[in-house]
Parts: C-alpha cells; sequence; structure tokens
C-alpha cells in the first residue's frame, strides 16, 4: 500500500442473522399498529434465541394486533422454517409483555397541534451523505449491504448454492488515496449459513464463482474494482452450520452501524426498529439524511454529516452542526444557517414532510436504512380479527431528491 493511503472497513448481516431477525420483528410488530391507526405509539424491542421470541414494549394505540401471527409471519419470510435450525416459524415459542405507554413521555409528545408535538426523548442523531457512490453512501458499506442481500436473493431463488441456510455477514475493506477516493478492494470476508457436510473450498468457490459475478452485475464500479487482487475470507473458522437465533441470542438495535453508515458517519446511539416516528432517534436521523443527501446532491459539498440534537417534550432542536470535512463550497455555519431556513426540524413537521406515519417500516430492518430505493409498494396486514388487508406505502421517503432545486436557488448554484 502506497505512502498516505489508507484502509477502511465495514460490514453487513443478512435478514436472518439473529439480531436482525430481531430487527424486522419489531418493525413488522410497528408496521401492523400503523396500518389500523396511524396515529400509534409504539417502542418495541425483540429478543430471540433457541426455540424461543420475547417481544416487550409500550404501546398507545386504538387497534389490536394479532402478535404471534406476525412474529411467525415474519420469521417464515426470513427463511426459519425448518426444525433443524433449532428456531422455526412453526414450533418457536412467543411471549409477549406489551404495556401502555408512560404518560409522562406521552405528555410531552402529544399536543392539541399535531405540528407542535415536542420530541419522544432527548439526544443526538446524524446524517451523512458522501459522492462516493450513486446512492450517495459509503463504497464500503453499499458494497457489504449488496454482498449479503445478493446472496440471499440466491438462496432464496434455490437454483444455485442450494445448501445456504438464512444466517449471513459480510465485510468489506477498501483502500483510499490521500484525496479518500478509493482505489481498490483490499478484503471481501463472506461467513455464510450452510447445511451440515458442506465443505468450506465450495462454499468459498460458489462465493468466488457465482456471488462475486452476481454483485459484478449489479454495478460497473463493482465489477471494475472486483478484477483486482484482493483477499476473500469465506467462512474463516471452516464450519458455520449453527447460526440464527440457535447459535446467537439476537437483539433489536444491536446492528446500529449496520443500519447507518457503516463507519464513516457518525451515529447518537439510539437504535430505529421498533420505533414510530413521535421517537426522534428515528425520525430525526432520517431527516438528517434527507438533508445531508439533498445537499451533497445540489453541490453544496462532497460530504457531509448533518447532527441535530433535542429535549423530550421540546419541538424545536436544541443544536444542528453541520460537517463538510473541508469538502463546502462555504463554512460549515453558512450552511447550517441555511438548513435551519429550508428545513423545518420539528418532530411533527418531519413526520409531515417524509410521510412517516405509514407502515413503512419492516423493509428499512435489513440491508440498511439509508441509501435505498424510493418507491411505493402494497403490502398486506393482519388485524386484530385475523383478516389480511392491503394498503399502499411509499418506502424509503428520505431517499428522495426533492429539496435540489430549493437548495441550488439557497446558495446561488
Amino acid at each position: 500500500m502506497k505512502k498516505n493511503h489508507y484502509l477502511f472497513t465495514s460490514e453487513s448481516v443478512s435478514e436472518g442473522h439473529p439480531d436482525k431477525v430481531a430487527d424486522q420483528i419489531s418493525d413488522a410488530i410497528l408496521d401492523n399498529f400503523l396500518a389500523q391507526d396511524s396515529h400509534a405509539h409504539v417502542a418495541c424491542e425483540t429478543m430471540v434465541t433457541t426455540g424461543q421470541v420475547v417481544l416487550a414494549g409500550e404501546v398507545k394505540a386504538r387497534c389490536y394486533v394479532d402478535v404471534p401471527s406476525v412474529i411467525r409471519d415474519t420469521i417464515r419470510r426470513i427463511g426459519y422454517t425448518r426444525s433443524e435450525y433449532k428456531f422455526d416459524a412453526e414450533s418457536c415459542g412467543v411471549l409477549q409483555a406489551l404495556h401502555e405507554q408512560s404518560q409522562d413521555i406521552d405528555r410531552g409528545v402529544s399536543r392539541g397541534a399535531k405540528i407542535s408535538q415536542g420530541a419522544g426523548d432527548q439526544g443526538m442523531m446524524f446524517g451523512y451523505a458522501t459522492m462516493e457512490t450513486e446512492s450517495f453512501m459509503p463504497l464500503t458499506l453499499d458494497m457489504a449491504h449488496t454482498l449479503v442481500y445478493t446472496l440471499a436473493r440466491i438462496r432464496k431463488e434455490g437454483k444455485q448454492m442450494t445448501y445456504l441456510r438464512p444466517d449471513a455477514k459480510s465485510q468489506v475493506t477498501i483502500e483510499y488515496d490521500e484525496q479518500n477516493r478509493p482505489v481498490r478492494i483490499d478484503t471481501i470476508v463472506v461467513s455464510t449459513q450452510h447445511d451440515e457436510g458442506v465443505s468450506q473450498s465450495r462454499i468459498a468457490d460458489d462465493i468466488r464463482h457465482i456471488l462475486l459475478p452476481e454483485v459484478a452485475r449489479r454495478d460497473m464500479r463493482y465489477a471494475e474494482l472486483l478484477k483486482g487482487d484482493f483477499r476473500l475470507l469465506v467462512n474463516p473458522t471452516g464450519n458455520f452450520v449453527i447460526g440464527g437465533p440457535h447459535g446467537d441470542t439476537g437483539l433489536t438495535g444491536r446492528k446500529i452501524i449496520v443500519d447507518t453508515y457503516g463507519g464513516r458517519g457518525a451515529h447518537g446511539g439510539g437504535a430505529f426498529s421498533g420505533k414510530d416516528p413521535s421517537k426522534v432517534d428515528r425520525s430525526a436521523a432520517y431527516a438528517a439524511r434527507w438533508i445531508a443527501k439533498n445537499m451533497v446532491a445540489a453541490g453544496v459539498a462532497k460530504q457531509m454529516l448533518v447532527q441535530v440534537s433535542y429535549a423530550i417534550g421540546v419541538a424545536r432542536p436544541v443544536s444542528l452542526n453541520v460537517q463538510t470535512f473541508g469538502t463546502g463550497i462555504v463554512s460549515d455555519n453558512e450552511i447550517a444557517q441555511k438548513i435551519n431556513q429550508l428545513f423545518d426540524l420539528r418532530p411533527g413537521a418531519i413526520e409531515r414532510d417524509l410521510k412517516l406515519r405509514q407502515p413503512m417500516y419492516e423493509e428499512t430492518a435489513s440491508y440498511g436504512h439509508f441509501g435505498r430505493k424510493n418507491e411505493c409498494v402494497r403490502k398486506s396486514f393482519i388485524n386484530g380479527s385475523g383478516r389480511v388487508f392491503e394498503k399502499d406505502v411509499e418506502l424509503f421517503t428520505w431517499e428522495k431528491l426533492d429539496r435540489v432545486d430549493a437548495i441550488k436557488k439557497a446558495f446561488n448554484l
């Protein structure tokens, strides 16, 4: 490696990773409440382990959700459908401990005018964007997500690598030059759960000749990078039969760096999954990403980190901070002032502008909350009577580039 070059690494995990199973269950419960009551307040946490799901949390809603059915459907969709996994949708136990939201918290959030609602908690949230990829995400994380997402798609198609099981992880290390430009892939790590009796050498061969070519076909830049020499480490322990919640206990909110920027952007520490948008841990982090992405896309900076902070029960942010790492066209303080003029960061305004009261969250709970495709889909839900119903939902609204023109006008670009 050349002098002044450096290595940076990000990881991702598949939807079958135990922590991501927990995240998806929490967000599926949230979505089913919001599908029936768009004003619901939900904060739920999930733990999964061998043959058992434990759901706990606080809910304020004018509806009933068949929690066990939602949990089993989520586990089934992920792919835990065989008894040999020691955790499967049909036989796992379900323990729920949901109770009403604290009135002390609710009195700070619920106000007569929705736009004046206070923040659901104190804390600081971050949003980040970079010109490194078309999705304005760090290349290391973007590629790590693509590896495990593509591996899961191959598993679900069932035509190749038929020995795959749901749990998997990836890690990508890239060499950067002194101008912070990616130069080459240094190391790729892929660990995937598999059926008994499948050799490490066979899995490594399939990763190199099936998975990596699939990834290369998804992006021309990946294709160029994958032509170079790099280390490929596959199932480094040699065996990965025991996995999922049987191999490791999974908890909601334990993959917050995977969920965000892979270590490139800062993180305030608050988890996302299972929380309705009155919780600024989630909604303000989405707003900060929306701001950073639109600012970078408008040409205000090549990369940007936005921090916003709140006090519980107070609508207006306590502070706003911007860092452009020397890439901004004006000072970071001037950019922060413009952001305050262009964006309303009160929780009620964020919910309104990003349409966050939709049942849109289960899709965020695997493969990252950012850098995803903004699209409209039709989703199915289960009401309290067990009836399935459908709703049209717009996903990943914070990924829209809908403020670029206004930003360019404000900065005379």
